[in-house]
């Protein structure tokens, strides 16, 4: 990162660690357990094989998430949260909860 701010605002830290128009949503499906790749991909059905690809390279650059390759043929990667991407669970709890104060403000309820 090249802005001075990463690593010691923890709002823009946060920001640069989570961009991505997936992160957030990757990051909840895995909160629920570890997952292989196409389980992935069928979650998210508008998502490319390359945009999920190059999505999890960076959760997992950043430390969120930990990918375990196993050497059997054909091979089977799997996906699971970190320590540190299990420390955003109760994040992820709030997001649902706005989200869903949200979608009841959109709708007038």
């Amino acid at each position: 990162m090249s802005d001075e701010r990463f690593g010691k605002c923890p709002y823009y830290t946060a920001q640069q660690v989570l961009q991505g128009k997936w992160a957030i949503l990757i990051l909840h499906y895995l909160s629920d357990g570890t997952l292989r790749f196409n389980e992935l991909l069928r979650m998210m059905p508008n998502m490319t094989h390359a945009t999920l690809s190059k999505q999890l390279k960076k959760l997992e650059s950043d430390g969120l998430i930990i990918r375990k390759e196993y050497p059997q043929v054909p091979p089977k990667v799997e996906y699971s949260l970190s320590e540190i991407g299990e420390k955003f669970l109760p994040v992820l709890d709030s997001l649902e909860q706005w989200g869903t104060q949200y979608i009841d403000y959109m709708t007038g309820k």
